[in-house]
């Protein structure tokens, strides 16, 4: 009489990932499809309000102008004001916050100026290490 030998099986105990790989694409679609649908920002009236001056014990600020034909100055202190290039002006600014990198920042840009040239000013000031810019404004006349 032959005897039946009983083969041993193995339990398989991986995890069957295809039904999850299946879910997440369906989500990357939706995700994909509803992405354009979404808000990029708020349309807002921004209101007029008085803005506090620097304090008398702070910092000299540095003060990088643009003017209204979109050159641009760096005033530290009473240094002299001439034209710079975006360049020159990201070279003096950080090495002026390397000596004191708790000067504050501001940009004063003429109202005539594009958006752009100020936001220009803004990415250069922050490539030089200048962690926050503040914005100069004219006092509200009453």
């Amino acid at each position: 009489m032959q005897q039946y030998q009983r083969k041993k099986r193995r339990l398989n105990a991986d995890i069957n990932v295809v039904p999850y790989i299946d879910v997440m694409l369906v989500l990357l679609i939706i995700f994909m499809a509803t992405a354009p649908l979404v808000v990029q920002g708020v349309k807002v009236d921004l209101p007029q309000a008085q803005a506090k001056a620097l304090s008398a014990e702070s910092k000299p600020p540095i003060i990088a102008s643009v003017k209204a034909d979109g050159s641009y100055y760096l005033t530290v202190g009473d240094s002299p004001e001439e034209a710079l290039t975006q360049q020159e002006l990201a070279t003096l600014v950080a090495a002026h916050l390397l000596l004191e990198p708790d000067s504050p920042v501001m940009v004063k840009g003429d109202r005539a100026v594009p958006y752009d040239y100020i936001l220009q000013l803004m990415v250069t000031l922050q490539e030089a290490g200048a962690t926050s810019v503040g914005l100069m404004t004219d006092p509200i006349k009453e």
